[in-house]
């Protein structure tokens, strides 16, 4: 049994006002329905010796609901964490049918949105690669090698740096040097492209080329991404069912901040549901016995310093751009305000920098990923063809 696309399991989760058993059971079956089995494969190797960038392991990718004919690498590799730390990543690459191109197969960096926090949450752990039809294999049946992180700490030991910038753009960056070693038909040339917490990586990344000069990146798709975290924190403290979100975000800054007590952020109904969250499921069980949950934050929660630290780093720095970049968002998105999007895209336009604004009114967060796949890959078609962008500023 093929587990539920991630809208769909939301939708019908949410259908019920409180986690009976039966929900919560539902929720459960639908990340074993979809699981792999953490192997050692997953375990730290030594990393002395290695450097960023570097292939670590790598095994064929089996047990995936795959495309036909589309192929499937694992990869271990050598990235740095938040704070420059070396650490262990995993990914799996998605590789197109039939012959690669002469000048190989052209590659999209995929940084997903939010899967959970626990070491199983990892989408290179789940059948359908987490994202499956939403967006993910349309971009590999299009012709596109996917290189698709898992972020470090999921997968891999050691805590998720949960919606940290720094963290999950170097886990992209780093992850394509190292998939070109372990599939020698990927090209040189390549763009980023993220939903959600995956949106926030790719604008990350699009920044961060601008010192490395890679003459092979050619752009970045940010799609619904937590890009103003100030009215993102306003957002989460007025809105219903944030619940599993904070429980995310207080393990993501405790990983930051290991002084930190999510207890001090989370009200006694939130703690009492907080492990199972941070470390027993994913995003379908978390956010099923968060349903009951009205105020899940305590009075105060976004002025305690290290929350703030959390949310003024999801708005990205007036660092400029090295390539242009597509931001989409949703008008009716209930998890990520377009007013925030549009705010950041504002400010980028103010610093001239090539970014280009495309509105769906109507769809919320994962609807945008999914209805915006053939606009995207367009978008991304004529990088690679070497069009000139068109900027909406």
């Amino acid at each position: 049994m093929k587990a539920l696309p991630v809208l769909a399991t939301l939708l019908i989760l949410g259908a019920c006002a409180s986690p009976t058993p039966a929900i919560v059971t539902r929720a459960i079956a639908a990340e074993q329905a979809n699981a792999l089995p953490l192997t050692p494969f997953y375990d730290t190797p030594d990393l002395s010796g290695s450097e960023p960038g570097d292939l670590l392991r790598q095994e064929e990718g089996t047990g995936y609901d795959l495309p036909d004919g589309v192929k499937a690498q694992r990869i271990m590799y050598h990235s740095l964490d938040a704070s420059g730390a070396d650490v262990a990543t995993s990914a799996v690459v998605l590789i197109p049918r039939g012959k690669a191109p002469k000048s190989g197969w052209p590659v999209i960096a995929w940084a997903h949105g939010t899967s959970g926090v626990a070491r199983m949450c990892a989408p290179s752990l789940m059948k359908d690669v987490y994202y499956g039809d939403e967006g993910l294999f349309p971009m590999v049946k299009a012709g596109y090698a996917v290189v698709a992180t898992d972020y470090h700490g999921l997968g891999t030991v050691g805590p998720h740096q949960y919606s940290n910038r720094a963290a999950q753009t170097n886990d992209v960056i780093y992850s394509v040097p190292a998939a070109r070693q372990a599939v020698r038909s990927l090209g040189t040339r390549w763009v980023v492209d993220g939903h959600s917490q995956g949106g926030v990586a790719a604008w990350g990344v699009n920044q961060a080329e601008y010192a490395r000069t890679d003459p092979g990146f050619l752009g970045a798709v940010s799609v619904a991404g937590t890009v103003q975290g100030d009215e993102f924190a306003r957002h989460l403290a007025a809105g219903e069912s944030t619940g599993f979100y904070l429980a995310f975000m207080a393990a993501g800054i405790n990983s930051l901040h290991p002084d930190f007590d999510p207890a001090s952020m989370l009200t006694p109904a939130a703690m009492e549901r907080y492990p199972q969250a941070s470390s027993q499921g994913c995003v379908y069980r978390a956010f099923a016995i968060y349903a009951d949950v009205e105020s899940p934050a305590k009075p105060g929660w976004t002025d305690i310093p290290e929350v703030r630290s959390f949310f003024a780093e999801l708005t990205p720095p007036q660092d400029p751009l090295a390539a242009p970049m597509l931001v989409i968002a949703g008008g009716h998105d209930s998890t990520v305000p377009v007013s925030g999007v549009r705010e950041a895209v504002a400010d980028a336009c103010a610093a001239g920098q090539p970014v280009t604004l495309r509105v769906y009114p109507d769809l919320d967060h994962d609807p945008t990923m999914t209805e915006s796949t053939p606009f995207q890959l367009r978008w991304i078609a004529d990088r690679f063809a070497d069009k000139p962008p068109q900027p909406t500023c």
